[in-house]
């Protein structure tokens, strides 16, 4: 389903600012804040406030439309769910990232539902730590 039928769908119409968001988000080849989503869109279109962002981005993630994670440096970072979801090593030390393979978290899955009876969302998920580089 687009974007636009699933805001359609959920009683929300695709408005002007809705989709200038959305293809800043698509078309970043990283996962991006809001304050470089807002830069971006502001400059194309300086009637765009930081708030506008903000509450279509909370819309967006309600709507499952983007996910949002934290991947240190005191702020979120969003991404297309249309992309696919992964997940991240992020290391604490050097902050470089390292994509995790999804097959690693499987086996947590199933361990929080069994002994937890929790159902956990491991759709994007990042792990901090420190990479081997920087634990020597």
């Amino acid at each position: 389903m687009s974007c636009t039928e699933t805001l359609r769908d959920q009683g929300y119409r695709m408005t002007p600012q809705r989709r200038m968001i959305l293809t800043t988000i698509h078309n970043s080849d990283h996962h991006i804040s809001a304050d470089e989503i807002y830069e971006q869109v502001h400059a194309k279109y300086p009637q765009v406030n930081i708030s506008t962002v903000y509450r279509t981005l909370e819309l967006l993630k309600e709507l499952g439309l983007v996910t949002e994670t934290d991947l240190g440096g005191g702020r979120f970072r969003y991404h297309s769910v249309e992309k696919g979801h992964h997940h991240h090593l992020v290391c604490r030390k050097c902050g470089r990232m390292f994509e995790l393979d999804d097959s690693a978290l499987q086996p947590l899955e199933g361990v929080l539902l069994r002994k937890y009876g929790f159902k956990a969302d491991l759709s994007h998920l990042a792990v901090f730590g420190n990479c081997v580089e920087c634990r020597r």
